[in-house]
C-alpha cells in the first residue's frame, strides 16, 4: 500500500471535530477506498485546551495556521477557520505557495480570492478542493465541475442558506412573525447571535458567486450580484402567497442572458407543486439547466458538522486517489487565465413574473389607480386582490395583491415609483419575484 496521506486541519470547530472523528473511525475503510492510509499529523485551533471530545494523542500542534501551512510535514492543508481575510486566506496561500493541496470550506475566501488562489494552484501543480464551500453535504460543485463536462448550463439556482430556509418554513406552518423565528433559529444554533450575513443573504450570495464561475467560466464576481434578504418578509405575505398557491424561497439564482450573466439573491414565490417548494428546514437544494442533461435537482443537508465533514473527507479522497503528475482538474472548472471577465446583466432585463402588496387608504379610486399605472407601463396582470377589511388593522386601510404575467424588472420599478406619487400609500411596497422553476 502507498505511504499516508498525510493532513494538517487549521480549525477544530464543529466542522474540523467531526472531520477527526470520522476519519479516525473510519481508517481502515478510507485506507482500502482510497488505496492509502489517511493519516492526521497537525492541528491548529484557537485554544488547544478545549475538550473537543476527539482523541489528538500523537498529533502535532501548532501556533497558528500560517505556521502549520508553512513548517508542517503534511500533504494537505485543511482550512475550516472561515473569513475572507486574515488567517484563513495567509494560511491557504501559505499552503499552496509550498505546493501543498488545500481543502477548505471557506466560501468567502473564494467568493473573493478564488481566481488568485486557483492561479497559484495551477502554478504548483497542487489541488485546490472546496466541495464543502457551497450547499454543505450537496455534491454540487463536483456535479459541475467534473460530471456535466460538455453540457452548456443556462441557469443554476437554489435554496443555499438553511437558516433562511427553517425561518420561512416555521413562518408558514406555525403562522409566527419573522422575530419570533429568527429567535428560535438563534436557540437551536441554526443562527448566529448576528444573524445579518445570513438574514440579508450574503452567505448565499457568496455561493453563488462560486457556481456561478463553475457555471459559465467567467471570473468570479461576488460584489456585481442584486442583493435582497428575507427581513421584509411578513406574514402577510406567507399566507397571501399561499392563497395564490405559492411558497416563499430566499434563492440565489444565476444564468445566461442576451446582455450577459445575472446574479441575483433574494425572496422569490416559486409554485407549491415544484420540487423546490417541498424543501424545508435547514435543507438545501440546488438546481442546474443544461442543454444535454436537461434538469438536475440535488436536495440534502446544506450545514452542520457530519454534512460539511463529508464533503471535506471527499476532496481529501480524492487527492489520496489521484496520481503524482496527472492531469488535474482546475480548481474553478477552467484554467484561471482562461476565466472570461465577468459581464453584468441589467437587472431591468429580467423577465418574470412579479406579486406586489400594497397597503392602501380605504378610499374610491385607489383600486382603479393602480390598474391603470400597471396597464400604463404595460404589465399585464393575472390577478388583482382586494383584502377585506377584516383582515387588517387599522380599519381604515385595505391591502391589494396583484400577480402579474412576464414583465421586466424596469416596467415593475416604474409603476410602483408611479403608485409612491398618488398618496394613497401606507408603507412600502412589497414586491416579490415569481420563478416557476423547470425541475419539478
Amino acid at each position: 500500500m502507498a505511504d499516508a496521506l498525510k493532513i494538517g486541519i487549521a480549525g477544530l470547530g464543529t466542522v474540523g471535530a467531526s472531520l477527526v472523528r470520522i476519519i479516525q473511525q473510519r481508517s481502515n475503510e478510507l485506507a482500502v477506498t482510497c488505496g492509502r492510509p489517511i493519516k492526521i499529523v497537525a492541528v491548529t485551533a484557537r485554544d488547544s485546551t478545549r475538550d473537543r471530545g476527539i482523541d489528538l494523542t500523537g498529533i502535532e500542534w501548532y501556533g497558528g495556521p500560517v505556521d502549520l501551512a508553512q513548517k508542517a510535514d503534511i500533504d494537505v492543508f485543511v482550512e475550516l477557520m472561515g473569513g475572507a481575510e486574515g488567517a484563513a486566506n495567509a494560511s491557504v496561500r501559505a499552503a499552496l505557495a509550498r505546493g501543498l493541496h488545500v481543502v477548505t470550506a471557506n466560501k468567502a475566501l473564494l467568493a473573493y480570492h478564488g481566481v488568485e488562489l486557483a492561479t497559484i494552484a495551477e502554478e504548483k501543480g497542487a489541488l485546490l478542493n472546496f466541495e464543502a464551500a457551497v450547499a454543505g453535504g450537496i455534491p454540487v460543485i463536483k456535479a459541475l465541475r467534473e460530471s456535466l463536462t460538455g453540457n452548456t448550463i443556462s441557469r443554476v439556482y437554489g435554496i443555499m442558506n438553511g437558516t433562511c430556509n427553517y425561518i420561512l418554513t416555521r413562518m408558514e406552518k406555525e403562522g409566527l412573525s419573522f422575530a419570533d423565528c429568527l429567535k428560535e433559529a438563534q436557540r437551536l444554533g441554526y443562527a448566529e447571535a448576528d444573524p445579518a450575513f445570513d438574514i440579508e443573504g450574503n452567505d448565499t450570495a457568496h455561493k453563488l458567486a462560486i457556481l456561478t464561475t463553475l457555471a459559465f467560466g467567467n471570473r468570479i464576481a461576488a460584489d456585481d450580484i442584486y442583493l435582497e434578504g428575507i427581513t421584509n418578509i411578513s406574514i402577510d405575505d406567507i399566507r397571501a402567497a399561499a392563497d395564490l398557491g405559492y411558497r416563499i424561497k430566499l434563492l440565489g439564482v444565476a444564468q445566461r442572458t442576451e446582455t450577459g450573466i445575472e446574479q441575483r439573491v433574494h425572496p422569490t414565490m416559486v409554485p407549491q407543486d415544484s420540487v423546490i417548494a417541498q424543501v424545508d428546514g435547514v435543507t438545501n437544494a440546488v438546481a442546474i439547466e443544461s442543454d444535454i442533461l436537461g434538469e438536475l435537482l440535488m436536495v440534502g443537508p446544506g450545514a452542520g458538522g457530519n454534512a460539511t465533514a463529508s464533503s471535506v473527507l471527499g476532496d481529501i479522497a480524492d487527492i489520496a486517489k489521484s496520481q503524482p503528475g496527472a492531469q488535474r482538474v482546475p480548481a474553478l472548472g477552467h484554467p484561471a487565465a482562461a476565466l472570461e471577465p465577468y459581464r453584468k446583466a441589467q437587472m431591468q432585463s429580467h423577465e418574470g413574473g412579479y406579486f406586489i402588496r400594497l397597503t392602501v387608504q380605504d378610499r374610491t379610486g385607489v383600486f382603479a389607480s393602480v390598474a391603470t399605472r400597471m396597464a400604463e407601463n404595460h404589465i399585464s396582470l393575472e390577478s388583482i386582490v382586494q383584502r377585506s377589511k377584516q383582515h387588517l388593522s387599522p380599519s381604515e386601510h385595505q391591502t391589494i395583491i396583484l400577480v402579474t404575467h412576464a414583465t421586466t424588472e424596469d416596467s415593475i420599478r416604474k409603476a410602483v415609483s408611479a403608485i409612491k406619487t398618488e398618496g394613497y400609500l401606507v408603507g412600502e411596497p412589497q414586491v416579490i419575484r415569481i420563478e416557476r422553476p423547470k425541475a419539478g
